[in-house]
């Protein structure tokens, strides 16, 4: 009978606690182009657990789905900046950005002029 109750008790637990396989979440992600797009998607995607990864050129915004059971905000987050690419919370080194192609040097000021006159004229196409 005790470990019956034992055996309850740890399923209670274990289903009170247990983790999210389609766990939903947004982070900002620092780069200006489609190739920083292609790279901060591949990163998160390459991460056991990510199952799908949307980053937004003009907002920064990367929308996540993952396995909370498999992976962490912090390990993808991880992922993202060995890619070279700064989260709002962590940031590459400097020898991650490093390996970035120099369009996508979003710590550039002369890179982020260049990416807003690229826009500009893509408005008026």
């Amino acid at each position: 009978m005790k470990k019956i109750l034992v055996l309850a008790v740890m399923l209670i637990g274990t289903t009170t606690f247990a983790q999210n396989k389609n766990a939903k979440t947004t982070m900002e992600v620092d780069g200006v182009c489609l190739m920083c797009k292609s790279r901060i998607e591949k990163a998160c995607l390459k991460t056991k657990g990510v199952k799908s990864a949307v980053w937004n050129v003009k907002t920064h915004e990367l929308k996540l789905i993952y396995d909370d059971r498999k992976t962490s905000i912090e390990t993808i987050q991880n992922s993202v900046t060995n890619a070279g690419h700064d989260t709002k919370e962590l940031k590459a080194t400097e020898e991650a950005y490093a390996k970035v192609h120099p369009c996508c040097r979003y710590r550039d000021v002369a890179v982020l002029e260049d990416h807003k006159v690229d826009e500009e004229h893509d408005h008026k196409d």
